[in-house]
């Protein structure tokens, strides 16, 4: 029997600070970046100073402005840095799926899971800590994000008008699959029994229940249990 997935304090210093490959500046400004991540995904940003964004870079505060003009800044970065990596891989997981919209919706959310498996603390910042921008610093990232919706909203949409999917509000039963998915975050990590493909596998199966999914793609022979392969 697997062991029940816990909260336990500070569980967030087992899980590696990283950022997707490629997306890190190099140097002092890079130092910022990942100390930022880790204490606005520990402490919020309310809750981090601009001393102990220094100080988790191993600069003073002046030094620190000479590469970025604020907090905020520093926070808007890393939250359009989350939206990008979630938009880039929603999209190229409904590129390389088959054209069905149960195959699509299954790329989708496991695209979704291993986002948030893979760079959990960039995922908690960038949905928790939205709301801390101000409107012109929040704009690029929600921009992304309402693409990113839409795209998981046209594939349900796809598959109701395809018969595929039987549910009667394509945008709630998006909403729901969606948030599955971010809650992921809050709680995986080294310290914890499932492996990241246990994840998604299991959650693409619940999508594909939520909208009602008709198709045989809507159930996957991997997905069996050990108890049910015993019968």
């Amino acid at each position: 029997m697997a062991t029940t997935p816990r909260w336990e304090p500070r569980r967030l210093s087992a899980v590696k600070v990283e950022l997707p490959e490629g997306v890190t500046p190099g140097g002092t400004r890079g130092r910022i970046l990942l100390g930022g991540l880790q204490l606005f995904a520990e402490l919020g940003f309310h809750g981090t100073s601009i001393r102990d964004l220094g100080s988790a870079a191993g600069i003073n505060s002046a030094t620190l402005y000479a590469h970025y003009p604020s907090k905020e800044h520093i926070l808007a970065e890393l939250v359009l840095l989350g939206h990008q990596a979630m938009h880039e891989r929603l999209q190229q997981a409904v590129l390389d799926a088959p054209a069905g919209p149960a195959e699509q919706l299954r790329a989708l959310v496991t695209a979704h899971v291993y986002v948030h498996t893979d760079f959990p603390l960039l995922a908690l910042v960038a949905n928790a800590e939205l709301h801390a921008l101000s409107p012109a610093q929040a704009a690029p990232s929600l921009a992304l994000r309402e693409q990113t919706q839409q795209l998981a909203l046209g594939v349900v949409q796809r598959g109701i008008d395809a018969g595929v999917f039987q549910v009667p509000d394509a945008y709630l039963a998006t909403a729901a699959v969606s948030a599955m998915g971010v809650r992921v975050a809050s709680w995986f990590g080294p310290d914890q029994p499932y492996r990241r493909e246990q994840i998604a596998q299991s959650y693409a199966d619940f999508a594909l229940r939520v909208v009602g999914a008709t198709s045989p793609a809507s159930t996957s022979p991997a997905s069996t249990s050990p108890a049910d392969k015993e019968r």
